[in-house]
């Protein structure tokens, strides 16, 4: 626990005043972090770092980071959906001319992993180019689920959520989430931080607390399948970045669907 707690607190000593700044810093910082992110993902994935797909899923991560900051880069001339047509056929193709010693079970896994990954990092600077009040709502809500889902589950914890995927987590912990998530929205339409009404902005809460815990669940899958208790260790205590993303990753595509940003 005290190791956790030093980590978590020199991390946010980088990360906050770097949300709060923005610009170019921020994208910096955020390239980095997807960078090791996806560079998790493909070492449990058993691949090599040095491959051809690796460095074509790098290289599409950091343009795709990129054009999130400045439209004028990379995707202009072909267009994000082009260029992610580009990346399947790219994989698929060296399928083949590898002789299938780069299988098409790597193919799709790299596919799933990266396309996962630049996405939810790329509304991850999306949601910051809307406004600070935007990104700190959504991070707010997410750290506060998981305290509140935490200390319910500690407490008042008896039927597992799914034992399966993630033994230690139950329903009780899941609805003590979740409400303190509600407690939060309210909060924030006190302070007029946005301009609309108290039912959207717990709507929001809502659903960035139950995506966000299913997004926990999806890494805790992911870790089950490539047999790896956590996806890094560049957090002392808290594992890699992926393990904590995993919510915020999930939850930012959700949002853009639902028009939070």
């Amino acid at each position: 626990m005290k190791q956790r707690i030093i980590t978590a607190v020199l991390a946010l000593i980088i990360f906050i005043p770097t949300i709060i700044y923005g610009q170019v810093p921020f994208l910096l910082l955020t390239i980095l972090i997807a960078t090791i992110g996806l560079l998790e993902f493909i070492r449990a994935s058993k691949l090599s770092t040095f491959i051809f797909p690796s460095i074509i899923s790098l290289l599409f991560l950091w343009g795709l980071l990129l054009y999130s900051y400045n439209d004028s880069l990379f995707f202009v001339i072909t267009g994000i959906e082009r260029s992610f047509l580009g990346l399947i056929i790219i994989l698929l193709a060296y399928t083949v001319l590898s002789k299938n010693k780069f299988p098409f079970t790597k193919a799709s896994m790299l596919l799933l992993g990266t396309v996962y990954i630049s996405i939810g990092f790329y509304f991850f600077i999306e949601v910051r180019n809307l406004g600070l009040q935007y990104l700190i709502f959504v991070l707010t809500t997410i750290w506060t689920t998981d305290s509140g889902a935490y200390f319910s589950g500690k407490f008042f914890g008896k039927r597992k959520l799914w034992p399966a995927i993630s033994p230690n987590k139950t329903i009780e912990g899941a609805i003590g989430g979740l409400i303190l998530s509600v407690l939060l929205s309210i909060i924030f339409y006190s302070l007029q931080t946005f301009d609309v009404s108290l039912n959207i902005l717990i709507m929001y809460a809502i659903v960035i607390s139950i995506g966000g815990q299913i997004g926990d669940l999806v890494a805790s899958a992911l870790k089950r399948h490539f047999s790896v208790k956590d996806f890094g260790t560049i957090l002392p205590g808290h594992g890699g970045i992926l393990d904590r993303f995993d919510s915020l990753l999930f939850v930012l595509p959700i949002l853009y669907v639902l028009q939070f940003m």
